[in-house]
């Protein structure tokens, strides 16, 4: 069935708003979009929704247009913010689909706020000295996107026993990101490892900036790998409290986004000259056990329904 009759989504603007957002994270979401596939097809607009507005914004600060003010594009964003959450509908697709999401799950306003402060901080240039001091970006950049899925995803007991898992998640997949484009972060100058962190392994921007091997550097990063998989862990141990029909998307996910960390080791940790990607061989090895079960699944379900 189609996910969108499947969702109940009738209205031609919507149904485009939410076919430009599934468009949106088919492009950029590479990994992100081969999990969704594993969703009940019900849920997969809003997953689409939910990333295609994470994607805008991060767009307006990481690829401004020529001429633009990143700070000033993500104003007009919080000002769309407010028309979603007074009840309207932005004038904008990919918050139309958002705005319907939003009033489907019960989405809180606190997530999308603290979203768009975490954008703003990445305005400037960044640094962090310690992972304290980064755990206030990432509740906002991450933790924030994992407690807005999990409405989607549904769970089987009290949502609260089930948020850490899902903070974990995305803190997971953050973390993994910084990992794998800290060459690309130190070009648009920033730095998300944490200065006190690297210092220990006696490493300074400075010499990450020359972007050439030192086995100081290798041990850092096998050190923040090793700091990541923990993470994986946290959130592993949350996928039971989800619904059944959501676990095999976020074990995908999970297993997906702990590959870059492998290739990552792979490259012997180059991640200044060279970017770990997950082979598609190893993506679709991953993915299509799990995507086979969900088309049976569906097609018997659908047949049934043709049958009765």
């Amino acid at each position: 069935m189609n996910e969108l009759d499947a969702a109940g989504i009738r209205a031609p603007e919507l149904r485009a708003a939410y076919t430009g957002c599934k468009r949106i994270n088919a492009h950029h979401g590479r990994t992100f979009f081969l999990a969704t596939r594993l969703l009940p097809a019900r849920a997969r607009p809003a997953a689409h929704a939910l990333y295609g507005f994470a994607r805008m914004a991060d767009e307006l600060v990481d690829n401004p247009e020529p001429g633009s003010d990143p700070a000033a594009s993500l104003d007009r964003v919080g000002t769309l913010v407010d028309v979603v959450f007074d009840g309207g509908t932005p004038d904008d697709p990919v918050l139309v689909a958002l705005a319907d999401t939003v009033r489907r799950y019960g989405l809180s306003r606190e997530l999308f706020d603290a979203f768009l402060k975490s954008m703003r901080m990445d305005v400037k240039p960044v640094e962090y000295r310690t992972f304290a001091e980064l755990g206030e970006y990432m509740y906002g950049s991450a933790a924030v996107i994992g407690l807005q899925m999990l409405p989607v995803f549904g769970t089987i007991g009290p949502v609260a026993d089930a948020e850490p898992g899902a903070i974990a998640l995305g803190e997971a997949f953050q973390l993994t990101n910084f990992l794998r484009d800290v060459g690309e972060d130190l070009d648009r100058g920033r730095l998300y490892l944490p200065l006190d962190e690297l210092a220990a392994f006696g490493v300074t921007r400075s010499l990450l900036e020359e972007r050439r091997p030192d086995p100081r550097i290798r041990a850092a990063l096998a050190y923040f790998v090793a700091r990541t998989r923990a993470v994986y862990r946290r959130a592993e141990a949350g996928v039971p409290l989800l619904r059944p029909e959501s676990r095999p998307c976020v074990r995908t996910a999970l297993t997906l986004y702990q590959g870059i960390l492998d290739e990552i080791a792979a490259l012997d940790y180059d991640v200044l000259t060279r970017r770990a990607v997950v082979p598609k061989s190893r993506r679709l090895v991953v993915a299509l056990p799990p995507l086979a079960a969900v088309w049976a699944r569906e097609t018997f379900r659908g047949g049934r329904r043709l049958r009765s």
